[in-house]
């Protein structure tokens, strides 16, 4: 697997991160997020797994997945010690080769590093992953944003606020929510966050 500059931008930040010996605390969006997750969880683009961890403490089954060797070591280490029910893979996560189902699956922060089309075909894999009556807990950065720092110029997308939604017609909306956030230099980061459960 290539690190791509999204990866080395992200690993150098976990890198920090756990040098300082802090547990990972849960961001906004995982702190609306947990709440929703049940049973196997699907946790995509884990990252240092503040989620994983809180909602295996909560009694889900957690497959962590993210690109960054540092999280991935990091993650395993924390939820060895805790004894929680965590299994952590390093995985190119531009190709989502996983066995569902899962009772829901957590997409924090994670498409928008991918071109448009592959943020599209993953979309339609989340959906596919989840079954009957299950979550899909979705976060992104959309238009409007101006920080692009951790982008990879080879491959990005900004989905328009709204368009999340567009994927999962019919499907019951438990939580919806755009965000502006500001950034280095002035700029800003808009994120929107959708929290679907699926028919039946």
């Amino acid at each position: 697997m290539l690190p791509t500059t999204s990866v080395r931008f992200f690993d150098e930040q976990f890198q920090r991160q756990a040098g300082e010996g802090s547990p990972p605390e849960l961001n906004p969006f995982e702190q609306v997020v947990l709440p929703h997750l049940r049973g196997r969880l699907l946790d995509l683009g884990c990252g240092l797994g503040a989620l994983s961890l809180a909602a295996a403490r909560r009694g889900c089954r957690v497959l962590a997945l993210d690109g960054s060797p540092t999280a991935v070591a990091e993650l395993q280490r924390r939820a060895a010690e805790q004894s929680l029910p965590v299994q952590v893979q390093l995985a190119d996560l531009r190709h989502l080769e996983v066995p569902g189902p899962f009772d829901a699956v957590a997409c924090i922060g994670l498409l928008m590093f991918f071109d448009a089309a592959t943020a599209q075909r993953h979309l339609a894999r989340l959906r596919d992953l989840v079954e009957p009556g299950g979550v899909v807990a979705l976060n992104v950065l959309v238009e409007g944003t101006t920080f692009m720092d951790m982008f990879d110029p080879a491959g990005w997308c900004l989905l328009a606020p709204g368009e999340l939604g567009r994927g999962f017609t019919g499907w019951a909306v438990l939580h919806h929510a755009v965000q502006d956030f500001p950034a280095p230099r002035g700029l800003l980061k808009r994120f929107e966050t959708l929290v679907v459960r699926s028919p039946g």
